[in-house]
């Protein structure tokens, strides 16, 4: 079984979609997914269903969607390739104890894969092996097609695991751009920066990256500029000052230190944990 939630759900069975339209269904599909091969609790499934408050028919009611979605499941199977050790529905599907779990037989997933691509990049930054962090972060991020689960109508569970796996993008977006300025790759962020300091108005990390970009493409003012928008934006919607590492880089480019024209990291918002706006 093949699994994809970087984007649309997704979730192919010898490339026969297994995709049912109604919302509660794709519900229980997608946060069996997002956990695939792992045992999924019948309480985690009820609460992204009916919140903390499920009805009495509750447990009935899964079983129904889980029923459903097996009779997918079983129309996909009917394409085994000859040669496949012969599967069921409630071999794919199975019960276990305490609720369900989606087994994908070794099939792909777009997010263990971003996940082991970005602990290569991770691991490349550690070792100061630039090219191969931008490129191994790169393909991480190249997975992503849309915001995770982007057609699903999520629960409690989902919203919180969707937030998860943001919140990972985001740090592996922030170190290959890292990698990139370390390359000497300002010019070429430039217009990715732009729309990403747009998107993130409290991001710190970004912001100082964009600074830094703008100040070795030639552009300190411009780059004075975003710290002054930067500030305005944390003093009037959060009630802070920048970070001290940020205050620091807008010194430094405030006077043209030479060193920040050479290779170097932003690190500049990593004092206080940067903040999604």
């Amino acid at each position: 079984m093949d699994i994809e939630v970087l984007g649309t759900l997704a979730v192919r069975e010898n490339d026969v979609p297994v995709m049912p339209r109604a919302p509660k269904p794709r519900q229980v599909l997608a946060l069996l997914a997002l956990h695939a091969d792992q045992v999924v609790p019948i309480a985690s499934l009820m609460e992204e269903l009916w919140g903390e408050n499920p009805p009495r028919s509750a447990r009935t009611t899964l079983q129904t969607y889980v029923l459903q979605l097996r009779e997918m499941i079983a129309k996909a199977l009917e394409k085994d390739p000859e040669g496949n050790p012969p599967r069921t529905p409630k071999d794919v599907l199975a019960t276990a104890p305490g609720g369900y779990v989606l087994h994908t037989f070794g099939g792909a997933s777009d997010v263990r894969e971003f996940e082991r691509l970005a602990g290569l990049g991770y691991r490349a930054m550690d070792a100061d092996d630039f090219p191969r962090a931008a490129r191994e972060l790169g393909a991480a991020l190249a997975l992503w097609t849309d915001s995770a689960l982007v057609d699903v109508n999520a629960g409690p569970r989902l919203q919180m695991q969707t937030r998860r796996l943001e919140e990972a993008r985001l740090c592996a977006l922030d170190q290959r751009i890292e990698a990139d300025l370390r390359l000497g790759r300002h010019r070429e962020l430039l217009g990715e920066l732009t729309v990403l300091v747009s998107r993130y108005r409290t991001h710190e990390n970004l912001h100082a990256q964009f600074m830094l970009a703008l100040h070795r493409s030639g552009r300190r003012s411009e780059a004075l500029d975003v710290y002054q928008r930067l500030r305005t934006t944390l003093v009037r919607e959060m009630g802070l000052e920048p970070s001290a590492g940020v205050r620091r880089l807008q010194r430094s480019i405030l006077m043209a230190h030479p060193e920040l024209s050479a290779a170097q990291p932003a690190a500049a918002g990593r004092e206080r944990l940067a903040q999604v706006g």
